[in-house]
């Protein structure tokens, strides 16, 4: 179930996953982020799976300890080095003698290419070790077996605790990030100017699906022929990540569970109705970023 919710993670919230490992009362994640949006994902993460672990034991409060931590990661090397460490978990916590004997990880798709989930994205790291004439995932498992002497560096070449590169990195980011500035150049900080409001956005998905937004929240009565396009309106703002459940309920009416049920239910439609996944597609595909 959690690797599941990764993969829907991964989707909704546009975040490359290269490697993972669940342990028994954490995780370690390496990803990459096309939007300014890890502490809204990562919250979507840990709240989604506590919701549905405490659901199917019958218990309930918080689940993990904590805000997750995360380190900022230079390419290349670093990602390789990295994909190492948290593949090794299993061996340092004694869980297992041989890596290939430890399901869950995503060790298996790199040294062997087996239990390879679709949002696993393996060509970069494996890039990184491919030579001419040798196996990319033999050279990988020899990778891993020899860095059992290099794990302890990882930690070490943590800088200000925050990040995993070369000084020249550091010196880059502190540059471009870590300025006085009030108004920086960066492309992100653009992003975030130019962003949509959610009535904006919520007014363009329904012109795109011609649904009448306006009478449906003023009377919160939605006829036959429209529930269609209503479904696919609150479930296409779920997905782009910006707006929590609740948030979303007050556009409709909604509590947070019927946000929530809702969405399990089109989505369960989506897999199942070629019309309906059809509208969803056209509408998804059109300029508006979804």
């Amino acid at each position: 179930m959690f690797l599941d919710l990764i993969g829907e993670f991964s989707d909704r919230f546009q975040i490359d996953v290269f490697a993972y490992v669940l342990m028994d009362n954490h995780y370690h994640l390496l990803l990459r982020t096309r939007e300014g949006n890890i502490s809204k994902a990562m919250q979507w993460l840990g709240t989604t799976y506590t919701r549905k672990f405490n659901n199917r034991h019958g218990v309930g409060g918080h689940l993990f300890q904590g805000r997750y931590k995360s380190i900022l990661v230079e390419n290349d090397q670093y990602l390789l080095g990295l994909s190492c460490y948290i593949h090794r978990n299993p061996i340092r916590a004694g869980m297992v003698k041989r890596l290939g004997d430890y399901p869950w990880s995503s060790y298996l798709s790199y040294g062997y290419a087996r239990k390879t989930p679709e949002w696993l994205k393996t060509d970069l790291i494996l890039g990184v070790v491919a030579q001419s004439g040798e196996d990319p995932r033999q050279h990988y498992r020899t990778k891993v077996q020899e860095y059992s002497d290099e794990s302890a560096s990882v930690w070490e070449d943590v800088k200000h605790g925050l990040i995993f590169g070369s000084e020249a990195f550091v010196t880059d980011i502190r540059s471009r990030f870590l300025t006085d500035e009030t108004n920086p150049e960066l492309p992100q900080y653009n992003r975030v100017k130019k962003a949509v409001s959610p009535d904006e956005m919520l007014k363009r998905m329904a012109a795109a699906l011609d649904f009448d937004l306006e009478n449906a929240i003023i009377k919160k009565r939605i006829p036959p022929s429209d529930r269609d396009k209503r479904d696919l309106l609150l479930y296409a703002l779920w997905k782009t990540g910006t707006l929590t459940n609740q948030e979303i309920g007050k556009y409709f009416g909604l509590t947070y569970s019927a946000v929530s049920h809702q969405v399990s239910g089109t989505e369960q439609r989506l897999k199942q109705d070629k019309k309906l996944a059809d509208l969803f597609r056209v509408f998804r595909g059109s300029n508006l970023d979804l």
